[in-house]
């Protein structure tokens, strides 16, 4: 089982949440997101700690292949560990923006699509999100409401609280409000279409490019009654609260120890602790300490992992398969 070192981003909307939250000392302010397990180009993750620390998450993957990774996984992703990991703190809204779907993405960039969750950690008293269409609009409708800033009049708008759950499926915009902590889980991909940013400017006095025409092509105008991800909390019991084919995320809510059985899994899982202490064995007898924000690598060859809560213990799980 591995931890890695975080890799935090200091950002224009970023705010001063995820350190005091992950329990860690630095100088760096803004800090709007700390990617936990990362292998995107220039951005991989480091082992922290145990035998292998200093490796990165490429090299982990180079060095166990299926073993880490699982046999179907590693066949299909080779040495790309497929999910990007983070926490996000919005001091300011964040732009509105969409991503591709993997046959757009790949058509233009030659990189995979982008489909994503949100899990709210913490949220201000007036925090919020926007999440798709509010209304069904054509792409010209689209275009002309970035030009005259009314974008936000068309975008449902969705007022947040702990534990809340969005499903971002590539093509749907989205936009995450000042106030807002939270857990992403995504596709390996760094391609993001910002669509509108408010007309912020940085210390220089720049704006941020946009790719609004990028982005008429990639959004999904599809209009729902109903974005956010609805499920039943329970205690002492895995909740499924995504599965798609990307990635299957489940919430667990612990007071006891709660043991998975992964026999039949062929992916590595990774657990995302969002609130308490407690530690993870698996069926080797290894066992690694995790607390509230720390995120745990736990590779596909584990047959079994328990956890053991110290006094109380949410976990986020995530894996392929």
């Amino acid at each position: 089982m591995y931890k890695f070192q975080p890799i935090l981003k200091s950002l224009i909307w970023g705010g001063e949440k995820i350190a005091p939250y992950k329990g860690i000392s630095t100088d760096q302010r803004n800090i709007g997101e700390s990617w936990e397990l990362s292998g995107v180009k220039d951005n991989e993750s480091v082992v922290a700690e145990g035998p292998e620390a200093g490796t990165t998450l490429p090299g982990l993957i180079a060095r166990h292949g299926a073993a880490l990774l699982g046999k179907e996984n590693y066949e299909r992703f080779g040495e790309e560990f497929p999910l990007l990991i983070k926490f996000i703190d919005a001091r300011q809204d964040l732009s509105i923006q969409v991503h591709p779907n993997d046959e757009l993405a790949w058509e233009r960039h030659k990189s995979k699509g982008k489909t994503e969750m949100w899990y709210v950690v913490s949220a201000d008293k007036d925090a919020h999100l926007r999440s798709g269409f509010s209304k069904q609009v054509t792409p010209a409708q689209y275009e002309a409401s970035v030009a005259d800033n009314t974008i936000t009049d068309i975008l449902a708008d969705y007022k947040i609280h702990p534990g809340d759950v969005f499903f971002l499926p590539a093509g749907r915009v989205h936009s995450i409000g000042a106030g807002s902590f939270i857990a992403e889980i995504q596709q390996t991909s760094n391609i993001t279409y910002r669509i509108y940013d408010f007309n912020r400017r940085d210390a220089d006095g720049n704006t941020r490019e946009l790719h609004t025409e990028q982005a008429k092509g990639a959004i999904d105008y599809t209009v729902l009654p109903d974005y956010r991800t609805h499920y039943e909390a329970a205690q002492d019991a895995r909740v499924e609260l995504v599965s798609c084919p990307y990635f299957t995320t489940s919430l667990y809510d612990m007071t006891r120890p709660q043991t998975l059985d992964l026999a039949a899994l062929d992916s590595f899982v990774v657990a995302i602790c969002i609130e308490g202490r407690g530690t993870l064995t698996d069926d080797s007898g290894a066992t690694v300490t995790v607390h509230q924000g720390e995120t745990v690598l736990i590779p596909a060859s584990a047959r079994s992992l328990t956890f053991t809560p110290d006094g109380g213990m949410k976990v986020l799980t995530s894996w392929i398969g």
